[in-house]
Parts: C-alpha cells; sequence; structure tokens
C-alpha cells in the first residue's frame, strides 16, 4: 500500500437489514424513475428484492460451466475482489471475462448499452422518450451495429468478442433471481440477453464522452461571436493556448507565455444572436445526449474551467530513485455507483498476462501493465466533429440534398420507440447526408462530420497493446486506432518512456477549420483524409527524462502550426506536474502517488500578486476595511487546497467574482433562468490573466455602473470585497466552516441517481485546477489512480472509488472510497499462477468447466 491508511469503520452484520429497509424505501420513492413492480412479488422472500442480499458476497468455492469452454479456467478472486483469470487460451479467458463481468455489473452494463441504443423506455419507462430519441438521432448503435458488421467474423477481435458475449449470456441464461441485480427487482424487469454489438456500443459512448466538450465549444464560440463580434472571440476562446507547456516536449525549461491583447467587444449582432441560439439549443440534442440521470462534463459557468481533468506521466529510470521507470495513469470522468471501471487480471499462458481496469462489456484492458511494459490514456481533446449547412430539396420533408450542383439521395432511417409493453410511443425519420446525421434548425438543415460514426475496429489495438513487450512495440499496436483520440503514454522493463497523441485527425479544406458553420454545398469543404501517424503529437526517450499529458495543447504551435483543435484545457496542471518533474531526479512511487493528489495549483502564483496590489492600493472607503482584512487572509494562505485547509475557499471565491464581473458582455439575458441570464460562454483562467496584463483594457469595464469607468484594481478590489462577504454569508465567520473539507466534496451518484445507492459529500483535497481538479458540484473526479514501478518484477498500485460489486448490499459496492478520498493507493497483486494467490491473499476461488450449463 502507498500511503496512510485511512480509519474505515463497517459494520457487516447490518448490510442485510440495510438493505431490506433500503428495498422499501426506494420502492415507496421510485415513482420519479418509472412503475414500480407489484409488491408482493417485489419483496418475495424467495424470488424477490430479499433474494438479493443472498449473493452479496463471493463464496468461498464455486464452479459453473460455459459452452464452448475448450478447458477449464481458473478464476481467483484476491482480497480486493479481483478476479484473476487463468485461461489456456484467450477465447476462454474472454468467455470468463464476460461471465464475472455480468455477475458484478448486469444492470451497469445493460443501463450504459440502453442509452447509447436509445431503448431506455423499454426498461424504465417512457419518461427516458426523450433521451432516446435524442440517443437515436446521434447515430452512436447505427454506427456500432455497422462496425460489428464490418469486422470479419473470424478475426481474434470478432472471435474475442463473440466469446465474450458468450460468457455474459451464459450467466444470464442461468441466474437465479437472488443473481439477479437489485435494479431489476425495483423496475419489475429481466435483463436482455448481450450481442456482440453490445462492446461496440459501449466504445461509441467513451467517443461521445470524449468528443463532447469540443461539440459544445463549436457551439457557445458563435454565441459569442454575436455578442462581441470575431476579433475579440478569436482571442477569448483561441485555437493555440497563451501558456504552452505541450505534451511533445519543445525544449524549453518552463511555461512559455505568448499574450495578445483582447480586442474591445464589437456591437452585439442581435440577428446572428437569435440564429446562433437556436442553432444551439438544436444542436445540443446532437451533442449532448448522454446516460440518463448522469451529469455531462461539468464546467464551471462563470470562470470556464472544466473538471473533468485527466492525467498521465512516466519517468525514465535516470530520474527514479531505484533505476526503474515510473507510470502514473490518472484518468478523470463522470464518477458512479458501481463505477465505470473493473479491475481485472487476465493470464493465458505465453501470450496473455494483463492486469488493470476493464470497462464491463468489452474484453480488454483499458489501463494497466504487463510483465513487461505499463500504459495509460488522457483525452486528446482535438477536433474531430465538424458542422454542415445542407441544402435540401424540402424544408419540412427532404428526400434529397445538393452538392457540387447536383441533388443526391438522402439515406433515411427510421427509428420507433416503445415501452416497457411493447407499446408504440413514436417514430422518428432521420436523415443522413455522407457526412452524417442531419438535424433541422429552423429552415436550416445542418449535418455531422464525426470521427466517431466513421468505421473502426476499436477492440483490435486494446487487443493488441495488452500483449505488448516493449513500449515500441505497443506504440505499434495502436496506430490504427482512431477514436475517441487519446493521449496514450507507456514505459517498460528496459527504461524506455513513449507518449503519443493517437486518433484520427482529419485535414480539412483550406478555409474550413471547424470553427464556424461550414458550407455543406460543396464537396471541396470535406475533409480530405488523416493525418499520418508520424505527425501526430509524440515523443520517445526525450532528454528532459520523463514525459505527461493533462489534456493540453498536445504541440506548440510554433513547432507545428497547423489546426489541431481549440479551448484545450487549461495549462496549470500541465505547468504543476512538470515543475514537480523537472525538480525531482530520484522519483520513488510514493512521489507518484502523491503528486497524483497534489494539493498546489500552478495558478494562484500568477494571480495572487496582482489581487495583493489591487489591495495594497485601495482607497478609502465603505469597502477598504473588508478588502484589507480579506487580503491579509489571502497574503498568509500557503496555497494548498487540502482538506483542513482555511483560505482556499476564500481564493476560489475571489476568481470566481473577477471573472463574473469581467465576462459580463457574454451574458445572453433570458428571464427563464436564475439571475435572468446566462453565459453564452466564458474565457477560462489562462484568457483571466492575459487580460490581467492589460489594466485599462475596456474589458475591465462593468456595464452594471454606466457613470463609472472601472479599471483591472478597481475590478479585483470589488471582487475581493464581494467574495469575502460572499463566503461569510454562505459559511459564517473565519474559523472551521472554512476548511475546505466543509465545502468542496465528491458526489458519487448511482446510475439511476437513487440517493441511497450513492455515496455523497465524500471530502476531497483539489481545487479547480490542482492536478486532482475538483469544482463545487463533485460529480467528475480521478476515476482510476495507478502507479507501476517496471523492475525486475513489476510493481503496482492503484485504486478506484466504488467497488468491484455493483450489489449495494454487498462489502465490495463501496469499500474503495475510503482509501480513493485520503488518496491512498492499495497493492495491486500480480500472481503468475494460481497457486501464488493463497491464505489471506485468497477470498474465493471459482472454476468455469465445460458441458452444460447449470448451478
Amino acid at each position: 500500500m502507498l500511503g496512510e491508511r485511512p480509519v474505515v469503520r463497517s459494520s457487516p452484520v447490518t448490510i442485510v437489514l440495510a438493505l431490506v429497509l433500503l428495498a422499501g424505501a426506494l420502492y415507496v420513492g421510485f415513482t420519479p424513475i418509472g412503475a414500480a413492480p407489484a409488491l408482493g412479488a417485489f419483496l418475495d422472500p424467495v424470488h424477490g428484492v430479499w433474494s438479493v442480499a443472498t449473493r452479496a458476497n463471493l463464496a468461498p468455492t464455486e464452479s459453473h460451466a460455459i459452452p464452448g469452454l475448450t478447458a477449464p479456467v481458473d478464476v481467483r478472486f484476491d482480497d480486493r475482489g479481483v478476479p484473476h483469470i487463468f485461461a489456456r487460451n484467450t477465447l476462454d479467458a474472454m468467455r470468463a471475462l464476460g461471465w464475472v463481468h455480468a455477475r458484478d455489473r448486469l444492470f451497469q452494463m445493460e443501463i450504459q448499452t440502453r442509452a447509447v441504443a436509445g431503448t431506455l423506455a423499454e426498461l424504465v419507462g417512457p419518461r427516458t422518450l426523450q433521451l432516446d430519441r435524442e440517443s437515436r438521432l446521434q447515430g452512436l448503435a447505427w454506427s456500432a451495429e455497422r462496425n460489428t458488421a464490418i469486422i470479419d467474423s473470424t478475426s481474434e477481435s470478432g472471435r474475442e468478442t463473440r466469446a465474450y458475449s458468450d460468457g455474459v449470456n451464459t450467466f444470464i441464461d442461468n441466474m437465479s433471481a437472488a443473481d439477479m441485480p437489485f435494479e431489476y427487482h425495483l423496475l419489475g424487469a429481466r435483463p436482455q440477453r448481450w450481442k456482440p454489438a453490445y462492446s461496440a456500443y459501449l466504445l461509441a459512448r467513451m467517443g461521445l464522452t470524449l468528443t463532447l466538450e469540443v461539440s459544445n465549444w463549436e457551439l457557445k464560440r458563435a454565441q459569442a461571436d454575436a455578442l462581441v463580434g470575431k476579433a475579440a472571440t478569436d482571442v477569448l476562446f483561441p485555437m493555440n493556448e497563451p501558456l504552452q507547456e505541450p505534451i511533445q516536449p519543445n525544449g524549453q525549461h518552463g511555461v512559455r507565455m505568448d499574450w495578445s491583447t483582447v480586442p474591445a467587444p464589437a456591437a452585439p449582432n442581435a440577428q446572428k444572436l437569435a440564429l446562433s441560439i437556436a442553432m444551439s439549443h438544436s444542436l445540443a440534442a446532437i451533442a449532448t445526449a448522454t446516460l440518463p440521470m448522469s451529469p455531462s462534463a461539468q464546467q464551471d459557468a462563470e470562470t470556464g474551467e472544466f473538471a473533468v481533468g485527466s492525467n498521465n506521466w512516466a519517468v525514465a529510470p535516470k530520474r527514479t530513485a531505484a533505476g526503474h521507470a515510473l507510470l502514473s495513469g490518472d484518468p478523470h470522468l463522470a464518477l458512479s455507483m458501481p463505477s465505470i471501471w473493473y479491475e481485472a487480471h487476465i493470464v493465458v499462458a505465453d501470450s496473455l498476462d494483463a492486469y488493470g481496469v476493464t470497462l464491463p462489456g468489452a474484453p480488454f484492458v483499458a489501463i494497466g501493465f504487463n510483465r513487461n511494459v505499463a500504459w495509460s490514456e488522457t483525452n486528446t481533446g482535438a477536433d474531430v466533429a465538424d458542422y454542415y449547412a445542407e441544402t435540401v430539396d424540402n424544408d419540412a420533408h427532404p428526400s434529397k440534398y445538393k452538392l457540387d450542383g447536383e441533388w443526391k439521395p438522402l439515406e433515411l432511417r427510421i427509428e420507433t420507440f416503445h415501452d416497457k409493453k411493447g407499446k408504440t410511443l413514436a417514430t422518428d425519420t432521420i436523415y443522413h447526408s455522407h457526412r452524417g446525421p442531419m438535424l433541422r434548425v429552423g429552415k436550416q438543415w445542418v449535418s455531422r462530420r464525426w470521427t466517431v460514426l466513421d468505421p473502426s475496429d476499436a477492440l483490435r489495438p486494446f487487443r493488441d497493446l495488452n500483449k505488448a513487450t516493449t513500449s515500441a512495440e505497443l506504440m505499434r499496436a495502436i496506430e490504427p486506432y482512431a477514436v475517441p483520440a487519446q493521449n496514450f503514454i507507456t514505459a517498460d522493463r528496459d527504461g524506455h518512456i513513449a507518449i503519443r497523441s493517437t486518433g484520427h485527425f482529419p485535414v480539412r479544406a483550406a478555409n474550413a477549420n471547424g470553427d464556424a458553420l461550414i458550407d455543406g454545398s460543396t464537396s471541396a469543404n470535406d475533409w480530405k483524409g488523416w493525418w499520418p501517424v508520424s505527425d501526430y503529437p509524440q515523443s520517445f526517450d526525450p532528454a528532459q527524462g520523463y514525459l505527461a499529458s493533462n489534456n493540453q495543447q498536445p504541440k506548440d504551435p510554433k513547432v507545428d502550426p497547423r489546426y489541431f483543435g481549440h479551448d484545450w484545457a487549461t495549462a496549470w496542471r500541465a505547468i504543476r506536474i512538470n515543475t514537480l518533474l523537472r525538480a525531482d531526479s530520484s522519483v520513488t512511487p510514493d512521489d507518484m502517488r502523491r503528486f497524483q493528489t497534489d494539493p498546489y495549483s500552478a495558478q494562484p502564483q500568477y494571480f495572487l500578486p496582482f489581487m495583493h496590489a489591487a489591495a495594497a492600493a485601495v482607497p478609502a472607503g465603505s469597502d477598504s476595511s473588508v478588502i484589507v482584512r480579506a487580503s491579509k487572509l489571502l497574503d498568509s494562505w500557503d496555497g494548498k487546497f487540502t482538506k483542513e485547509n482555511e483560505r482556499a475557499i476564500l481564493y476560489e471565491y475571489v476568481i470566481d467574482e473577477i471573472s463574473r464581473r469581467t465576462w459580463d458582455e457574454l451574458r445572453v439575458p433570458d428571464k427563464s433562468v436564475s439571475g435572468g441570464y446566462y453565459m453564452a460562454a466564458t474565457p477560462n483562467s489562462m484568457i483571466l490573466l492575459e487580460l490581467m496584463q492589460d489594466p485599462k483594457n475596456i474589458w475591465w469595464d462593468d456595464r452594471s455602473t454606466p457613470n463609472v469607468v472601472e479599471d483591472r484594481d478597481a475590478i479585483i478590489r470589488s471582487a475581493i470585497a464581494a467574495a469575502y462577504r460572499r463566503v461569510v454569508v454562505e459559511h459564517g465567520e473565519e474559523g472551521l466552516n472554512w476548511r475546505w473539507d466543509q465545502i468542496r466534496h465528491a458526489n458519487i451518484y448511482h446510475l439511476l441517481r437513487l440517493p441511497a445507492l450513492s455515496r455523497l459529500n465524500i471530502p476531497v483535497q483539489g481545487g479547480s485546477t490542482t492536478l486532482a481538479p475538483a469544482l463545487a458540484a463533485g460529480t467528475h473526479g480521478a476515476s482510476w489512480r495507478m502507479v507501476v514501478e517496471l523492475g525486475t518484477d513489476v510493481r503496482a498500485w492503484g485504486t478506484y472509488p466504488g467497488g468491484q460489486s455493483g450489489n449495494p448490499s454487498s462489502k465490495r459496492y463501496d469499500d474503495r472510497i475510503a482509501h480513493w478520498s485520503a488518496g491512498v493507493l492499495d497493492t495491486l497483486r500480480f500472481p503468475r499462477r494460481p497457486s501464488d494467490l493463497t491464505g489471506s491473499m485468497l477470498t474465493s476461488h471459482l472454476t468455469l468447466t465445460t458441458g452444460k450449463t447449470g448451478r
């Protein structure tokens, strides 16, 4: 274990009683989601929800049959509930993985599948109809079915996906009422059978999740353009970061600041604004459809900061204490109960020995390690979607669209929606141009070209990288990888480290950079192909001795000025991890762990001097004493976002208030929302710092004070006073209620957003711009933390928020949360053979055999 063990108190004797009380409470309060089952069936002691508790935990020994197995499979569950699957061939291993995924996460697998397929209403009732319609419009399931159909069924990918599906279905076909997940009892439903295509559904959904921010950005930018003009918009929402600390090392030894002057805002264009608002509302359906009751990407509307911030880094042997390469994987995603991840170890003699986290529904280790190499990913954030204005023959019911002066037939997709009893709820006609699905915006039809809908085999690269023996071999394995674009990092036992931003990156027409609606009437504006792999942002064994990615701009525009994307995550995390790694030439595994929850942010060192200077020059007046007091508190702050810190909240509120006052020109009046307006878009804190360099810029003027023209320092002073008063109003006078752990929490919601099955108000360390970023809603965070040391024997540590089981009455449902909250990593057991797991290390022994199924 890495880190100090937290105090954990549990009372296992009460688990079953708690489940019974929970079941009753959920039954009474279940109407917001759908019709509840008959009470008698629900509470039946043998076949109802009571029976779920009898299978909450793993039996010491079990044996089950899976048709199609060619030899018995030995599955050993260790003391953390991780299955170690020992099989004689890969297909048998995949059957076993499918079986254990289904046993522990079946409801999660089904609901994420239905969310993509647009069939939630068939499971939970008609209240999810709108979500289903939006999902069908996305075209994710349509694309996944097509991808599955084109994969050679005799290929390794095709055979392994079918074997995995066989394992899932064997569990479904033979499960008892006690085996059926709690949620099915609550819904009065039974699981659907699993199809091989559903693994592709899952990967398509990941494509949606990890390209979401880019699509939203294009829509918001259009509104900003209408409000303040293109010149200002180009600087406020730039294609290149003003703070450069790129993923691909550029030879610099610190962050570079490329400041621009922010042009004055132009007069709003009412007609353009109305069109952009209408387009934003309409396109939101195909930009943001996601899992029901699950929050989408979390962004602070006032500061423009995203709280989804993944990290990975690798350190070469010359900069580690033990002389072995080290790798850290720290992906941040929406948090859920159960977790998006499921830990597993898959061993096939002489061909596969991979450990890490899998996605329930997919047959591979997504982030992890084997005996020779480790790997992890962060989101690249490249622009991989464009919108085209199409010309059609009929505004209401088109059948053709014009391309290069000729009418082309539209592809029509008829989608029918049903409820739980099979009754038809609605029928939609979805039109496709050659670019993708179309949506009507007023009289304008708009299509989206999106890499996620392109044909690809996402399973093959992961299958091959799981078997890689060197970092170079791993990088070759992922060359065909297409979507969603990821920053793959790797380290191996030979001491090599490497990183590459990998995916399909479109070559665009010269006049179509993806930052505005594109004329679809000419094929000259279509994508021209893909970047060659040699041009991807990448680095192998750099002289600096380490590599890191934190969702920042991957390549320095002075090295390669080509358009790659826009609105990158702020560089604060990249600056911080680079600072830590540059300063330490003898990094240990425990250092890697500490860095993952490092409480410092790089941001305050740039903003605090401006705050101090403005407060020092405060004129006498009604707010002067408040400003002076608040400034003293900020001056005494140690810059940490630790749980016990009592000053971090004041700094966060000051930044929030400065942003709120500065970007008032980007407000869109709307009486239907709280405050009477919403932000069309908010420039992030790097842009705010850029504006700080220009103290008299007209953007500092607050339009709500027509008789005064504010400058930078006036805005900062008013923000300091407002922030101090706001903290006092919300949290009382200075004292314990200002502690960070009283304010910032993680909230891990159940997939159906049921509070009793969620784990809420978990104190966390970290602010909005630290390496472990967190915003007030707390719905996003580190979904998996891992450190791997690639020595003679590979050693690894890790954890995620939640537990292996999806059964809320199981001790494995939430047993990892305490360690996760404390920043502690568990030792990951990596046995070479089944006999290596014995005694206290072994919780359960499952034998899967050939022959007829049955219990």
